[in-house]
């Protein structure tokens, strides 16, 4: 049996399976159902990594009197079994929940879990940037998304090992070092030669980026078969990455790893790829030590896009009305700017995107840097990308232990790409 034939029978099988799933909660049991018009005393709305919600549900308990509780999981491979597990035992689901891009479409395969949410909320089809708002529907054109961010990218460097290092702090010069990649890579070489340590704290970070920037086509076509192996965006990323690790500019630490984390306090590495929801994680994991310390210039490129997320109701949901209302006031203008000032989410409401509070924000922890105008600016070049039902899978499961493997020294470059386009087929399979 071929590849593609034995896949096809696989995800007529999974369908078959996450349909049956969906049948159980259209027939659920209702015992436990509110009486009509009951206001709830609590939504749980889950989450990972940081949102910046924290001060928006403070005063939306105060407009409603519903409380809610915020369940953060700090990275999306502990997230995602959690939600899985929730949607097939038919409990301990959230009344809201965040989806990201890379697992969206595993869960839009399964529209019958999710509520609609069109009827419930106001049209929203002309707030939000286009490309976005239509990600959030399902394949039978049901709305399960209302759309929360957008990862628009850049670079987070510290300016006090720049300069021990002899480069420029200025994040205007700090640019001009890198207009392409190659101009990063250079850049890295003389933070080695000065210092004797990687500039960058993995290739990982720098593959996403490059892959995110070129869009298009990734690990899936737009049928969503695999072709991880012809894409030309992944290919892109594999080799810049691979030229930054035969460069020797990176500090080799896995990303989302223990030392990883520690590694912003330690100054291990002097600089990262920062999606705009990154500068929240980069200031948690730095301390209050290093305020101040932290800079953001443009990405090589000038622009790119890396993660971003929607907000759903699961049918399981006994409040699913006020859930799907309270989800609305979470991704609506106002609270978009105030989750950017907080966290760092880049919002994709448009009426956001030309808030003056949101446009002249200055983030005081990475040295006031001007980064509403310079995440903001860059939305409009952000190219459109087709994220397969388990792109996030291959991402982390293959992709990216495949560089780290040759960046280790751990694998040659031709045992690397095998392992990844072996590794591609089996996580991207259904």
């Amino acid at each position: 049996m071929s590849l593609t034939t034995r896949r096809t029978r696989l995800a007529a099988v999974a369908l078959a399976a996450i349909t049956a799933v969906g049948g159980l909660a259209a027939c659920g049991n209702d015992d436990d159902a509110p009486a009509a018009g009951e206001k709830p005393d609590k939504l749980v709305v889950d989450t990972f990594g940081e949102f910046g919600y924290d001060e928006i549900i403070k005063q939306y308990e105060k407009d409603t009197g519903i409380k809610v509780e915020l369940r953060k999981t700090a990275q999306l491979n502990e997230y995602r079994p959690k939600i899985v597990r929730a949607l097939a035992t038919r409990k301990g689901a959230a009344d809201v929940i965040a989806l990201e891009e890379g697992i969206l479409n595993e869960f839009k395969a399964n529209p019958a879990n999710w509520v609609d949410l069109a009827p419930l909320v106001a049209d929203h089809s002309k707030d939000y940037l286009p490309w976005k708002y239509e990600l959030g529907k399902a394949p039978d054109g049901r709305l399960i998304g209302l759309p929360t961010d957008v990862g628009s990218l850049a670079v987070c460097y510290r300016r006090d090992l720049f300069q021990a290092a002899g480069l420029p702090t200025e994040r205007d010069q700090v640019a001009g070092l890198w207009p392409d990649w190659n101009g990063f890579i250079e850049t890295g070489k003389k933070y080695r030669a000065a210092t004797n340590k990687g500039m960058l704290d993995s290739v990982t970070t720098a593959a996403s980026a490059v892959m995110f920037q070129q869009g298009g086509d990734l690990f899936y076509d737009k049928q969503d078969a695999i072709v991880a192996d012809k894409s030309a965006s992944v290919k892109t990323a594999w080799d810049t990455a691979i030229a930054m690790a035969d460069a020797n500019i990176t500090a080799e630490t896995a990303t989302w790893s223990p030392e990883w984390s520690a590694g912003f306090k330690q100054g291990t590495f002097a600089a990262t790829f920062c999606p705009s929801w990154m500068l929240g994680i980069v200031a948690d994991n730095s301390g209050a030590e290093n305020n101040g310390k932290w800079d953001v210039a443009p990405v090589p490129g000038g622009a790119g896009n890396w993660g971003g997320s929607w907000l759903a109701v699961p049918e399981q949901s006994k409040y699913q009305k006020e859930a799907a209302k309270l989800a609305e006031y979470l991704t609506n203008a106002q609270s978009q700017v105030a989750a950017f000032k907080l966290k760092g989410p880049l919002p994709t409401n448009l009426e956001a995107l030309k808030n003056p509070d949101f446009l002249s924000y200055t983030n005081e922890y990475f040295n006031n840097a001007p980064t509403g105008k310079i995440f903001g600016d860059s939305v409009a070049k952000i190219q459109p990308l087709h994220l397969g039902p388990k792109h996030q899978a291959v991402k982390e499961n293959a992709f990216e232990p495949a560089l780290r493997s040759y960046e280790n020294g751990q694998a040659s470059k031709d045992k690397a790409w095998e392992q990844f386009v072996k590794d591609a087929q089996t996580q991207g399979a259904f």
